[in-house]
């Protein structure tokens, strides 16, 4: 029964270094992932209505839903830090 008390603090450790990880995956992900689906999205709308520049305009879209991504979860890390 000591072992298991004792080991307690080390699994809870790495829960948070696994949780801590996961979120800076997630902020390298965020903003070219946000880029890919806003020219997908820009590319069907051009595709479909036969335009040329909503894929463009779908990258800038996505390129700020990104940073928006970014800089919300560098905050709530920086914000968990304190």
């Amino acid at each position: 029964m000591a072992d298991e008390i004792q080991n307690e603090p080390k699994k809870s450790s790495t829960l948070r270094s696994y949780v801590q990880l996961e979120q800076m995956v997630q902020l390298a992900i965020a903003l070219p992932a946000g880029c890919l689906i806003g020219w997908l999205a820009g590319a069907w709308i051009d595709k479909h209505y036969g335009t040329s520049w909503c894929g463009v305009a779908g990258i800038g879209v996505g390129a700020v839903a990104g940073f928006v991504q970014l800089f919300t979860t560098a905050a709530r890390i920086l914000n968990k830090g304190k």
